[in-house]
């Protein structure tokens, strides 16, 4: 199966459900909640990637230990043996049957069945690159980084191909390298702290958009101190309306749109004319 990105945006706003759907006893990076995640209708999953002392591969939020294994330890510097045998807990900190999946189990499982933006990619970029090569999913695979000549340097030696968006917050003073540059640039993730931001100008998302440049969103809520949608979010969603939460964000004109919520997020879009672009 052929997976192009740009062709799929053009049909419908892609969603991207954010670490998989979790919830009650199901953890976010599990394949549980990732296989959720497609039951609701996300177009991608988005996963974090840690790797353990002796180079495998597994899924996790790297430093993010007490929260999701209640354990004081750091995985990144066990071998993957030990990392295997530590059990999520749930939201209410009780211990789950649901381990740390390995990296390539996880590409395996989701090959030909949907997009994947693999987050904290850069900690490993070789060996994340290699497993993605190796389980033949490139035309599935979007990876981004903060803006950085070192990271642009390095996917022009060794992964042109792979597509790649910055990460830019209020303004993208980026655009014009990486245009020049041998990268597969195929977008960028725009935060924006309030709604008068240059990234979020009209003028300037339809030149983008007019140069084929995806604009990614996001509607998740990370940290309440983290402001990356001016409070149009899936928090206010819920709390404010459906309206100002998702409408305001979709009708910014962007591609993508990460969640935490993807059925009711895309039953809201569908629900008011914003899904479809045809």
């Amino acid at each position: 199966m052929k997976f192009d990105l740009k062709v799929a945006a053009k049909e419908h706003l892609i969603i991207v459900a954010h670490r998989g759907v979790s919830g009650g006893n199901i953890p976010c990076n599990t394949m549980t909640a990732y296989e959720i995640a497609l039951k609701q209708g996300a177009d991608m999953l988005e996963v974090d990637v840690d790797c353990s002392i002796d180079g495998k591969l597994f899924l996790f939020h790297p430093m993010m230990e007490r929260a999701h294994i209640n354990r004081p330890v750091i995985l990144s510097l066990l071998p993957y043996s030990a990392v295997k045998k530590f059990r999520y807990v749930n939201q209410d900190n009780a211990r789950t049957p649901y381990g740390v999946c390995d990296f390539d189990e996880f590409l395996e499982t989701f090959n030909d069945r949907c997009f994947i933006n693999i987050d904290k990619f850069w900690q490993n970029p070789r060996k994340i690159y290699d497993a993605i090569v190796r389980h033949g999913m490139l035309d599935q695979v979007l990876v981004k980084s903060k803006p950085s000549p070192k990271v642009y340097s390095w996917l022009e030696e060794v992964a042109p191909e792979l597509a790649y968006m910055p990460i830019v917050r209020n303004r993208h003073d980026s655009h014009e390298e990486l245009k020049r540059r041998n990268i597969n640039y195929v977008g960028a993730e725009i935060l924006f702290e309030t709604e008068t931001q240059p990234i979020i100008d009209p003028r300037f998302i339809e030149t983008l958009r007019n140069e084929g440049i995806l604009l990614w969103g996001n509607t998740i809520v990370y940290s309440m101190h983290d402001c990356i949608s001016a409070g149009h979010n899936d928090d206010t969603a819920f709390t404010v309306s459906e309206d100002y939460g998702w409408g305001w964000v979709a009708d910014l004109g962007l591609d993508i749109i990460q969640t935490d919520w993807p059925m009711m997020l895309i039953d809201y879009l569908k629900r008011t004319g914003r899904y479809s672009r045809q």
